[in-house]
Order: C-alpha cells, then sequence, then structure tokens
C-alpha cells in the first residue's frame, strides 16, 4: 500500500527535481557569465516609475494606476477562460453561452475603456 502511493507521487518528485535543478542551473550561470557591475541606479528601488524617497504630497499622473488596474482586471477576466475551455465538453451549451455572454460584457468594458481614452498613454 505505501510503495503504491510512493509510485504515484514519483512523477511529482521527478518534476520538482528537474524544476530545482534547472532553475539552480539558470541561476549559478547567471552569476558565472552576466557583467556584475552594480551601480546607485541598478541598486536603487524602483515602483511606480517615480523615485520611491520623494515627498509625500508631490503630484503624479494617475494614468499609470489606471493602466495597471485595467491590466488586471482584464487579465484576471482572461483567467477565467482556460479552466473554461478545459471543462468545455462536460458543461455543455449551457456553459458556452454564459461564457460568450461574460465575454461580450468584457468587450463591451474594454471599447468603452478605448473609447474614454483610458488606454492612451502620452
Amino acid at each position: 500500500m505505501l510503495n503504491d502511493l510512493a509510485v504515484q507521487y514519483l512523477p511529482i518528485l521527478v518534476f520538482l527535481g528537474v524544476a530545482i535543478v534547472i532553475s539552480g542551473a539558470m541561476i549559478g550561470l547567471s552569476f558565472i557569465l552576466a557583467k556584475q557591475k552594480p551601480d546607485p541606479e541598478k541598486l536603487s528601488a524602483y515602483e511606480c516609475g517615480f523615485p520611491a524617497f520623494s515627498d509625500a504630497r508631490a503630484k503624479f499622473d494617475v494614468r499609470f494606476y489606471l493602466v495597471s488596474i485595467l491590466f488586471i482586471i482584464f487579465d484576471l477576466e482572461i483567467a477565467f477562460l482556460f479552466p473554461w475551455a478545459t471543462a468545455l465538453g462536460d458543461i455543455g451549451l449551457v456553459g458556452f453561452w454564459s461564457m460568450m455572454l461574460f465575454l461580450a460584457v468584457l468587450t463591451v468594458g474594454f471599447i468603452y475603456e478605448w473609447k474614454k481614452g483610458a488606454l492612451e498613454w502620452e
């Protein structure tokens, strides 16, 4: 019984072992082959497109946040397509048309944001 359980988990352990070896090799090769010349610009924290240690009352462009929020919203909605596509054979026509309605709402939202100019970057 215990042997059968270990055999079932063997592919997962092999996959994890291969992933650890490949990722370790890539990190090691990047330290060996890449030029390591840090300067203050490379070592500084980068966040949101402007210096992190400035006045808290400084004005900034809110379009950066608007574009990032829109990306997250549309990206998460598109992520629903993968489980839907894998279960399409089981859910039938009701599942198909419900996803078409979902995609229609997504498309209308995208067109609205496009017409409002939220996707324009000057």
